[in-house]
């Protein structure tokens, strides 16, 4: 029965045909990788990416500086598009990128749908102040248990986002949020959203780069001492080659964690020469000890209980920094500062070894240096960075280009476990810039415009303990990935082997947990398109675990009317072998769902342009379990084997 269910619905999904918009999706699909799902700087870099889609930039206009902000790029092709553009002048069309000899097929088709080119009445319209208004929301066809035993709200999650731009020059707006349970015009919310982030970003005014009022994000460096512009994973590396930014934007996106509140400038100082300053005040929720200092700092982003409303805004956060940097004929330098002082103290427990090397106290410095050279042949970047205390972080990578079949990179981290920063962001296997040494080597090999294949190695070692590891330990991952591209097909392949070790039951020694993950899948477009992937994972691990998902996403476009659907079914031993499923959502929602057990998911999504001004879109996900008459657990537990959502969106441009 349950897969003639399975069965009728890729049947009834081939008759309505749906997936051909959102193209560059496809680029986050092919870089992600378990670990990266469901982390703050994926959805920060998907709601970048969604912005920089709806508001491309002029090619001929734009600046190094925003070329930086696509992460695709690597060093090498931002230096040779800017002297292209230097060397012959602006560019006719999107046709003179092949002339970029470092651009190979599949980015040169990705960058299209972030700049523009030409003076057609599209692009004209661009340069005129447009504003738009965009409303989503999600109903769900169920009930949480919080819902009514703790949740303070409605059941129903929604925001809104207003925004004015003035071509690539200006822009400014607000966003207001608010998640499934939290109050809404009443308690602690009486001014309504949960989370508001209001912003306004000027850009190119004479010797002013950028110029931005209220919240935004910066990148510096590498990210050892602050990047909370975006971020992405292993496999992304191999794309961008390590290269290293200094980035400032707005922060228009629904995520409240890791911004800063304020005001920040980039200035001209000389030819080459760059220098970046920001101040921020805001509020973060902490839980507290009972002296009142502040044990954690709390990003979850959720007001919905009386215990999580408790942690809101009771820390109060002042950084402030900058950077000199220059960068001329193909060498970077920057030294860079942060400073942080909190009206709490940081006291974190650290009687559990693994936090002993915490973030403590009120005032917080960081220090580097980031520096590199460019060439069209090969980069070298790196940064090496100090805490108040000392203590050191060093990232540096060497990337090398081979005629146009291969291209090589190697980098090495070495993190000490006493260095902190508060805004670290970087490359690492633990998930934060501490307590790790490392080396990763890749290589990408393209033998013909049809074949592409990528591979990594990265071996860390951990001197200090660390979550469920109460002593010195290491890890090696290590992925293959394989495309073949042929006219209307896309055929690829991938494996991942991850070795890390974790305490065995008591504590007295490490035992390895040995995870293999891999992805088959097919892919045709043309007017229409279709997707089959099946994702497999095992497990070793006091035992060993399996997990299946087979799925199916199909496409059609027809004039103002776009269809998209799934389906997929997914059979696991347990969460440990959980397989994830990447599905198209409404603008600035970022969807990818985690399942485990058995059971089958499947959605259908429509968007209708109404003229040039207004687009409605209206997606509905459902997952049935076919091994357990609950979902999820505590305040989110649903009495009920059935998950129904249903998403709504409306655009308006005016």
């Amino acid at each position: 029965m349950r897969t003639q269910v399975m069965l009728l619905f890729v049947w009834m999904s081939w008759s309505v045909l749906a997936q051909s918009g959102h193209e560059w999706e496809r680029y986050l699909n092919e870089v992600m990788t378990a670990e990266d799902v469901g982390s703050a700087a994926w959805e920060e870099t998907y709601d970048l990416l969604c912005e920089l889609r709806q508001h491309p930039m002029d090619i001929n206009q734009t600046t190094r500086e925003q070329l930086e902000q696509l992460p695709f790029l690597s060093a090498q092709q931002v230096e040779e598009i800017v002297e292209y553009l230097y060397r012959y002048g602006p560019m006719k069309s999107l046709a003179e990128l092949r002339m970029v000899r470092s651009l190979d097929d599949s980015r040169r088709r990705l960058l299209t749908y972030f700049i523009y080119v030409g003076e057609s009445e599209d692009t004209k319209q661009r340069a005129r102040v447009l504003n738009e208004l965009m409303v989503t929301g999600r109903v769900p066809f169920y009930e949480r248990r919080g819902d009514t035993a703790a949740y303070y709200g409605y059941p129903y999650r929604h925001w809104v986002r207003y925004q004015l731009t003035y071509g690539d020059r200006l822009k400014a707006g607000i966003v207001g949020s608010q998640d499934a349970g939290e109050p809404f015009f009443a308690g602690k919310n009486q001014s309504g959203y949960d989370y508001y982030s209001v912003f306004l970003q000027l850009n190119q005014w004479r010797r002013l780069e950028t110029l931005v009022l209220g919240n935004y994000r910066v990148s510096m460096g590498m990210g050892l001492i602050l990047n909370n512009s975006f971020g992405l994973g292993k496999v992304a590396m191999l794309q961008n080659m390590g290269r290293a930014t200094s980035t400032l934007r707005a922060h228009s996106s629904r995520s409240s964690d890791g911004y800063l509140q304020g005001a920040a400038a980039t200035v001209t100082i000389a030819r080459g020469l760059t220098a970046t300053g920001f101040i921020s005040y805001r509020a973060m929720d902490a839980t507290l000890n009972q002296d009142g200092s502040a044990a954690t700092i709390v990003t979850s982003g959720y007001h919905r209980t009386a215990t999580e409303l408790e942690k809101k805004n009771n820390l109060k956060n002042t950084t402030f920094g900058g950077n000199v940097r220059y960068q001329a004929n193909g060498y970077h330098a920057g030294v860079n500062v942060v400073g942080t002082h909190l009206n709490r103290e940081l006291k974190p427990n650290i009687s559990a070894l693994y936090w002993q090397y915490y973030a403590q106290g009120y005032d917080f410095l960081n220090v580097s240096a980031d520096y590199g050279y460019v060439h069209h042949r090969f980069s070298i970047n790196g940064e090496t960075a100090l805490n108040r205390d000392g203590a050191l972080a060093t990232i540096n990578s060497v990337s090398l280009q081979l005629g146009g079949e291969w291209s090589l990179m190697a980098l090495y981290r070495s993190y000490s476990y006493r260095y902190t920063s508060l805004y670290a962001n970087s490359f690492s296997d633990g998930g934060s810039v501490q307590n790790e040494n490392g080396i990763y080597l890749g290589a990408t090999w393209q033998p013909s415009p049809s074949w592409k294949l990528m591979a990594y190695t990265d071996y860390a070692y951990f001197p200090w303990a660390k979550y469920q590891i109460s002593q010195a330990s290491h890890s090696w991952d290590q992925l293959l990935q394989v495309t073949y591209s042929k006219k209307h097909w896309t055929l690829g392949g991938r494996y991942r082997l991850r070795i890390r070790q974790r305490d065995d039951d008591d504590k007295a020694a490490l035992v390895t947990r040995t995870e293999h993950r891999g992805r088959i899948s097919a892919e045709y477009s043309q007017g229409w398109s279709s997707r089959t992937q099946v994702d497999f994972g095992f497990i070793s691990f006091n035992g060993n675990e399996r997990g299946l998902m087979v799925s199916e996403t199909l496409g059609l476009t027809h004039r103002w009317l776009r269809l998209n659907g799934g389906v997929g079914w997914f059979h696991t031993d347990s969460y440990d072998s959980r397989v994830y499923l990447y599905e198209l959502g409404p603008l600035y929602t970022y969807s990818v769902a985690q399942f485990y057990g058995e059971g089958i998911r499947y959605w259908l999504m429509a968007r209708a342009n109404i003229g040039k001004r207004v687009m409605l879109t209206a997606k509905i996900g459902v997952t049935d379990y076919f091994d357990r008459s609950t979902i999820g657990s505590s305040y989110q537990q649903i009495n009920a084997s059935s998950q129904t959502d249903l998403d709504l969106q409306l655009r308006w441009k005016f």
